[in-house]
């Protein structure tokens, strides 16, 4: 790892934290009242300790957001509204990728190509250009990088260490080795070692296998991820598969991480169709850990789990089922900016 470039943990201070708007013209269009509620619950989550960013596609939607929060009694000081027409509000994907660059930062543009070309995402691969022309970032530097890559492909401890999925990497650089994705990978996050795991999947996840669905770094050499102890499902071979290959990894001074397995939730069915709904993607604020909930037995487990990985931070569930019928969930929707970025 460089000594001027470092990628944080997501566990660091933070400014703020970076989201979209839903609205008729997204995906979300059929059930956008109940994707507005849970948007509404994850603002109210965050403002409680920090600032909220939030992309909204026109005049209209600002008018129209700014009186469903108010209405909610969120603290508006708080939040602060951006102008900017997205083609959907998967902004951990979209969104910049931010590293330390001695006592400035560096913005990475890295190409999305929404999950390898399956959707439109002409706009939303403009986001981070469009957010630093309006000038959010102050005076950090924004990196382009014609490499297609998304944030929640990738998890840093923010001491050199990168974990990621071959899965994905492959699915999108399918002519690449591993050898020069990871090489890539180490240059442009300033890594010092990159992690794969071969194992790992979730019916109803459409982006090859994210790092953010299936394992996360915790502080103190730990690794929280989406465990399956229900034989009889269609996930535990494969959840069982990577479970053994995150036993086997290593610090970087050869010890073993601190494991932190999450509960399995029952399977939640869309008109038949399996929803992924991981307790791993989870999203890491000052003072607390805003988790996934899906009104299942299992979320006050995940609670508990959560807890012991992150303690002195106040677990704070937000009701997210309605996100992953158009599959994703609470961190796919969010991007933290590291503290003392923007203006």
């Amino acid at each position: 790892m460089t000594e001027t470039l470092r990628f944080p943990a997501e566990w660091e201070p933070q400014s703020a934290i970076l989201i979209a708007w839903p609205h008729a013209g997204t995906d979300w269009a059929d059930r956008l009242g109940e994707v507005e509620e849970t948007y509404i619950a994850l603002v109210a989550a965050i403002t409680r300790f920090q600032d909220a960013w939030i992309c909204v596609a026109d005049d209209d939607v600002e008018t129209y957001a700014d009186a469903r929060l108010r209405s909610a009694r969120i603290d508006m000081d708080r939040v602060r509204f951006i102008p900017f027409d997205y083609d959907d509000t998967w902004l951990r994907d979209s969104g910049p990728i931010t590293l330390r660059e001695g006592d400035g930062f560096r913005v990475l543009d890295f190409r999305f190509t929404a999950w390898g070309g399956k959707f439109e995402a002409g706009r939303d691969d403009r986001l981070v250009e469009a957010l630093a022309a309006q000038g959010l970032f102050g005076d950090a530097a924004r990196q382009r990088i014609d490499f297609a890559l998304e944030g929640g492909g990738i998890e840093t401890d923010g001491a050199g260490t990168l974990l990621t999925t071959w899965r994905c990497l492959h699915e999108r650089h399918p002519q690449a080795s591993r050898e020069e994705l990871t090489a890539k990978l180490a240059g442009w996050l300033a890594q010092d070692r990159v992690l794969w795991l071969d194992h790992g999947y979730l019916e109803g996840d459409d982006t090859d296998a994210h790092i953010d669905t299936l394992a996360r770094f915790a502080p103190g050499d730990a690794i929280v991820f989406q465990a399956c102890d229900d034989e009889s499902d269609s996930h535990y071979a494969e959840l069982k598969a990577m479970a053994d290959e995150i036993a086997a990894l290593r610090t970087a001074d050869g010890r073993p991480y601190r494991l932190f397995p999450l509960p399995w939730a029952a399977p939640v069915l869309d008109e038949g169709r399996r929803l992924a709904a991981s307790y791993a993607n989870f999203l890491i604020v000052n003072g607390a850990v805003l988790m996934p909930a899906y009104g299942d037995p299992a979320d006050d487990r995940a609670a508990a789990v959560l807890a012991g990985a992150f303690p002195g931070r106040e677990i704070v569930q937000v009701p997210c089922r309605p996100l992953i019928w158009q599959n994703g969930s609470l961190h796919c929707i969010t991007m933290q900016l590291p503290a003392g970025l923007g203006r």
